[in-house]
């Protein structure tokens, strides 16, 4: 399996290059050469798969530079009842993304189970252990550079502290975060992790990352790495539970289903998409976004233009508030059939502050991948908080929640509509109690976490700031 550049202009890469690599030298982001297909009988056979074996059958066609039984216990080491299972007391703690049936048809796929209570924990626990496993055979270490609206820093964090080999330089937007998403990150008291709090948004946050990642000889002088979802890592962590979730809910291969998806940098969706491609049979993927519609826009008007950092809203699903979706990139690439002179004409534009639109016989192939989309506001995420309370004893995030409204958009009554959960209730609790009027319950260990000292830097947003700080802190 070789891995390129949705830009073209970097070498082709086995998955262990791409993984410590990141983001590709030319500015692209890397992807498959093909993908791998999956039958109906492949299918039948993966009903009866645990999710370590499931997984295994799915890694095993992406990575074939590392032996399968280190494959396999790198799996084994990083789904396990312990690390997935204690959130969900009522549920099987094997199970590590459980379904839950609200109606005929409606479905939440469960997947914050992990130990920071979000969707990002099933990807960043896997790279967590298959980063130092790569480092160890490669005798190398690696800073790693990323950028989080509220979720991915927490995720990344706790997979990575205390790992041999490895520094995390983690950027957010300062004070946009809920006091609880903050406190999981800035409460950590490891010596390999650094949490700078940039003056500006998600995107400019992001922006920096990429400016370093593209500074290809600093990149290489101090090993830089990348855990936000331009790693293909955890594109590809993320693919499993689509699978997952398709086998718990229908009981033949021939049916077809459809996901909704709060989206924000494009990535978890995008895993969705390459499940498709690679015969998942997904009807629909629903994208759902909130006051930051930008990804809606392009879903029903073909253009794409990202907004400025003065139009990027604050709002109270804040791991959304993000207007330039890195991730989507992967998706304009197979859309136009894999052009990568087309592609770098198009991010040329978003890169200089513009836009793209695509013609109508480009945006009728959009149908063809599945796609369409949804938009909400607070108003809607706060009612629906309340519905699903009322009407399934059930407490929901305010990001899923833009989920739901989306899935009941486009709800069928004969296809089964699952909707990713992204967090549990408890990150965003002011919200949560505008809803119902009560706090849901935290677990016993986060009680008082917003009263641990918490260690941050903060800087301006400017690039230079955050290259000097990595040179006075970096792991070589």
């Amino acid at each position: 399996m070789k891995y390129i550049s949705t830009r073209g202009k970097s070498p082709e890469l086995n998955f262990c290059d791409v993984l410590l690599g990141g983001l590709a030298p030319d500015g692209g982001l890397y992807l498959p050469k093909a993908y791998p297909k999956f039958t109906k009988n492949d299918l039948d056979l993966m009903r009866s798969m645990s999710y370590q074996d499931l997984a295994f059958s799915i890694f095993d066609k992406f990575i074939d530079d590392i032996p399968a039984d280190d494959l396999m216990e790198i799996i084994n080491k990083t789904y396990t009842a312990d690390v997935f299972g204690y959130n969900r007391p009522n549920q099987n703690p094997d199970d590590i993304t459980p379904t839950l049936k609200l109606k005929d048809n409606l479905y939440l796929l469960s997947l914050s189970n992990g130990p920071t209570l979000a969707f990002k924990d099933i990807a960043m626990q896997f790279l967590g252990h298959i980063f130092e496993y790569v480092l160890a055979k490669k005798n190398k270490t690696l800073n790693i550079l990323g950028a989080t609206s509220g979720d991915t820093g927490p995720a990344a964090e706790y997979a990575m502290k205390g790992k041999k080999g490895i520094n995390v330089f983690m950027l957010s937007p300062y004070g946009t975060m809920s006091p609880f998403q903050a406190a999981q990150m800035f409460s950590l008291g490891d010596e390999n992790i650094y949490n700078i709090a940039v003056k500006g948004v998600f995107d400019d946050c992001q922006d920096i990352v990429k400016a370093v990642s593209n500074d290809l000889h600093f990149k290489e002088d101090n090993n830089i790495g990348a855990v936000n979802s331009i790693n293909w890592g955890r594109i590809l962590a993320q693919i499993v539970y689509y699978f997952k979730g398709y086998l718990a809910v229908t009981k033949d291969s021939k049916e077809v289903v459809d996901f909704t998806v709060p989206t924000g940098n494009f990535g978890n969706i995008c895993a969705g998409h390459i499940a498709r491609m690679m015969g998942l049979p997904i009807r629909k993927l629903v994208v759902a976004t909130n006051e930051n519609d930008v990804l809606d826009e392009f879903f029903q008007t073909g253009k794409y233009y990202p907004r400025t950092s003065e139009n990027t809203f604050q709002t109270s699903s804040p791991s959304m508030d993000i207007s330039k979706a890195s991730n989507f990139e992967r998706f304009i690439f197979d859309l136009i059939g894999r052009d990568s002179s087309v592609l770098r004409s198009y991010w040329q534009q978003i890169d200089n502050g513009r836009s793209f639109e695509l013609n109508k016989e480009i945006m009728g192939k959009v149908l063809d991948f599945g796609f369409t989309s949804s938009s909400s506001k607070h108003k809607n995420r706060i009612n629906l908080i309340k519905k699903f309370y009322d009407e399934y004893d059930v407490i929901i995030d305010t990001h899923t929640a833009d989920g739901v409204k989306a899935s009941i958009d486009h709800l069928s009554e004969d296809t089964p509509m699952l909707v990713l959960e992204t967090a549990l209730p408890i990150k965003f609790e002011k919200s949560v109690f505008e809803a119902i009027g009560k706090r849901p319950v935290r677990p016993d260990a986060l009680v008082d976490l917003e009263k641990i000292d918490q260690r941050f830097e903060v800087f301006d947003n400017k690039t230079s700031s955050v290259k000097d700080f990595i040179l006075a802190n970096n792991i070589i």
